[in-house]
């Protein structure tokens, strides 16, 4: 009897000292990270823990797990940090209801919807099939009033911290309420100011942006493209027809390229094309939000390998830039 009685507190006290006081993950001074895969089960669970090099004893996590709630099928999703010297009570406990933890989605410049869906899966738990199955089902589309040509318009270029398991719908979600804050009254007031709608000043940004990135001059290049809308003069602009003509990476914009009958060429149609010809920067939003005062309707590049353009209110000054284009060009023996 006595001997029954020692051995229940020896029980005990393992026990007591296993829960309480063991380290279960190592104290090596370095944080761990464990990814739960949505729909994981307890048992694929335990094998990313022996991954991270936590080893525990199934004799003392599997009654403490199943107790405390925390083993169920499926298990709890999501992204956790693991400190260093935590014991099967402080580990069950995180993994149970602690703070999971964000991840960076970094939206940049991406072209389209399908390069959005690419970017957002380096970062989120989903493939990006996953993101373009969503992105291209019309009645979801509907749903938050949008089209395929005009969803491009939702996305803006930033840094977001989010739940590595947030699914596709999560992620739109996210962009509409980032979208609504964007768009904020002020914003919105100078859009209409301009005769344009924040999908159409979107769309034209993404032309400013494509034609220059000198932050400098994207306020002029934003000036004459509304000069030339409210004119009733086509855009002209060489990015929508490398877009209509999917010829990326191209280095000259030929004739062949500005003829082609599409929707998206600025040089066949009148107006602006029927959505974004990529992902622009914030700062070209603000450049067509705060367009400078001019009459300018023409532009052509320096040549000088600035980046840079000269621009024009007649077609004798553009012929004039034209020419000096050509002559930078030949300067530098490009021509």
């Amino acid at each position: 009897m006595l001997l029954l009685l020692i051995l229940g507190v020896v029980l005990v006290g393992l026990t007591y000292y296993s829960l309480k006081v063991a380290t279960l993950v190592p104290n090596d001074g370095q944080d761990r990270v464990i990814t739960i895969p949505t729909g994981a089960s307890y048992d694929q669970v335990l094998d990313s823990l022996e991954a991270l090099g936590i080893h525990p004893n199934r004799t003392i996590l599997d009654p403490l797990a199943e107790r405390m709630a925390w083993k169920r099928d499926p298990m709890r999703s999501g992204r956790y940090l693991l400190k260093p010297g935590l014991g099967y009570l402080g580990m069950v406990r995180q993994l149970r209801g602690g703070s999971r933890e964000t991840v960076k989605v970094i939206l940049t410049v991406e072209r389209e919807p399908e390069n959005v869906a690419a970017k957002a899966a380096r970062f989120l738990e989903g493939d990006s099939l996953s993101f373009v199955r969503l992105f291209q089902n019309k009645a979801f589309l509907d749903s938050i009033g949008y089209t395929k040509e005009t969803l491009q318009t939702l996305f803006i270029p930033n840094t977001y911290e989010m739940y590595w398991d947030a699914s596709p719908r999560d992620f739109v979600s996210r962009m509409i309420k980032e979208h609504h804050r964007f768009w904020n009254e002020e914003r919105l007031a100078k859009a209409k100011a301009q005769g344009l709608t924040p999908a159409e000043a979107y769309t034209l940004a993404s032309i400013v942006h494509s034609e220059s990135l000198a932050r400098s001059e994207q306020p002029r290049i934003a000036g004459l493209y509304l000069n030339r809308l409210k004119q009733g003069i086509k855009l002209g602009s060489d990015p929508t027809a490398v877009f209509a003509n999917r010829a990326f990476g191209i280095t000259r914009v030929l004739y062949k390229h500005i003829e082609l009958d599409h929707p998206y060429n600025t040089y066949v149609n009148y107006g602006l094309p029927p959505g974004p010809i990529t992902m622009p920067e914030i700062s070209a939003i603000e450049a067509v939000l705060n367009p400078e005062d001019h009459d300018y309707i023409y532009m052509c590049a320096k040549g000088d390998n600035s980046g840079l353009h000269n621009f024009a209110e007649t077609s004798a000054g553009h012929a004039r830039n034209k020419a000096v284009y050509v002559a930078n060009l030949k300067a530098r023996g490009l021509r």
